[in-house]
């Protein structure tokens, strides 16, 4: 093995001097060299950025991979420079089973077609949230990973050199306190009574000695000052980059909550169309109780009547004339003869129902809602199935039903 016994043990006696130092410094026997107030902010902002770094990277992780195991098998494959599988998405998984589910129990019926429905927005929920993780991944956890494990390790790196040459700083300068201690020792006036020529000799020797030792300690101290000067200026410009990395993160930051809104607007928009969905087909589940509790009350139609699409859903009128509808042309005849304001409710069977959104009423033959309130429903021969009559005290007008939550 070829080495350098010299350098080897050079580097052994910095190590031990600089061990020395740092004890006596600790114990309080040994002076430090202090850096100035902003150099020292420098050093405090840097560590505090790089601590709340971490705690703000590990949480969103947490957020966007709530399963530790999964972010365990994300973080081997990262460090083994290998591509991460594609992983299913809970919502998507969901969905698969909620598909497979209505095509056993039968895509027909009422509960396979509201199965497709709302496994289909579980789809759609799962890629949206697919398509979120990778966008957060990549405007900002990436950035934020970047600075840790790039810009922060070289500001540690130059840290650790900038405390060594303090430490090689403070140790030469405690050197030099003892070599000029030593030499005026030796250079003071010796004792008249010694009358040897020999001790005038060897004092003599002692103060040349001590005076080479000063002025190597001075050449010394004045190689390890411009060391420390230096290093200590590479160090600063590092700390005061943490400003630019500020503004880069503010930048991700925004990215972020940009993704975040697009994602939840995504997510909010599916689950608005799937309720507008459900809320359509809601009176069908209801139509036969609702009929059965009105059948002793309303006559049966005329034989020459064709079945009214609304009154499956709520008690009719019997004052209104039925008129037929015609698929794909719309019932104008219906419209100009129904005027909710001369129609009155029938003398039972009317139900309650529950506002799911706010609606602002379009003319005069409507009623506007108001989210989370109570009123009255029932509907009329010819109307359109997708609305019903609205009262509330004594306004009353036509209502959609998909803003509505019947009640039993």
């Amino acid at each position: 093995m070829d080495f350098n016994v010299k350098k080897l043990a050079s580097d052994a006696g910095v190590f031990f001097s600089r061990a020395m130092q740092f004890t006596e410094e600790k114990l309080g026997q040994a002076e430090k060299t202090e850096l100035d107030a902003h150099f020292e902010n420098l050093l405090a902002r840097a560590d505090s950025t790089k601590n709340w770094t971490e705690k703000i990277l590990r949480q969103t992780e947490v957020l966007l991979q709530p399963n530790p195991s999964a972010r365990v098998e994300e973080f081997l494959y990262e460090k083994l420079d290998r591509k991460v599988p594609s992983r299913v998405t809970n919502g998507e998984l969901l969905a698969q089973y909620m598909t497979e589910a209505a095509n056993d129990f039968g895509p027909g019926t009422p509960y396979g077609k509201t199965l497709i429905k709302v496994g289909e927005t579980q789809r759609r929920l799962g890629a949206a949230e697919r398509d979120f993780i990778h966008s957060a991944s990549i405007n900002f956890l990436t950035p934020l990973r970047n600075f840790l494990e790039g810009d922060w390790r070289t500001i540690s790196k130059e840290r650790r050199i900038l405390q060594n040459c303090r430490l090689d700083l403070d140790a030469c300068k405690a050197r030099l306190k003892k070599a000029k201690a030593a030499e005026a020792k030796a250079a003071a006036v010796p004792d008249f009574q010694e009358t040897r020529p020999r001790n005038y000799i060897l004092s003599a020797s002692a103060s040349a000695l001590w005076s080479d030792e000063v002025e190597k300690a001075e050449h010394e101290l004045r190689l390890t000052q411009t060391e420390f000067d230096r290093q200590a200026e590479v160090t600063r410009l590092l700390l005061e980059g943490i400003s630019s990395t500020h503004v880069n993160h503010l930048r991700c930051l925004h990215e972020f909550v940009e993704s975040q809104t697009n994602y939840y607007a995504q997510c909010y928009q599916y689950m608005l169309d799937l309720q507008k969905q459900l809320g359509s087909s809601k009176g069908e589940i209801f139509s036969g109780t609702f009929v059965g509790n009105t059948e002793s009350s309303s006559p049966p139609p005329a034989a020459t009547s064709p079945p009214a699409v609304g009154a499956a859903t709520l008690p009719a009128v019997p004052t209104i004339p039925v008129v037929p509808t015609i698929v794909g042309v719309p019932n104008t005849v219906a419209e100009s003869v129904l005027n909710p304001n001369e129609v009155k409710p029938p003398a039972s069977g009317t139900r309650k129902a529950r506002v799911l959104y706010d609606y602002e009423a379009a003319d005069s033959s409507e009623l506007a809602l108001l989210a989370d309130e109570m009123i009255t429903v029932y509907s009329l021969p010819g109307m359109d199935p997708d609305w019903l009559i609205g009262e509330r005290g004594n306004q009353k007008g036509k209502v959609p039903v998909t803003y509505l939550e019947l009640l039993s």
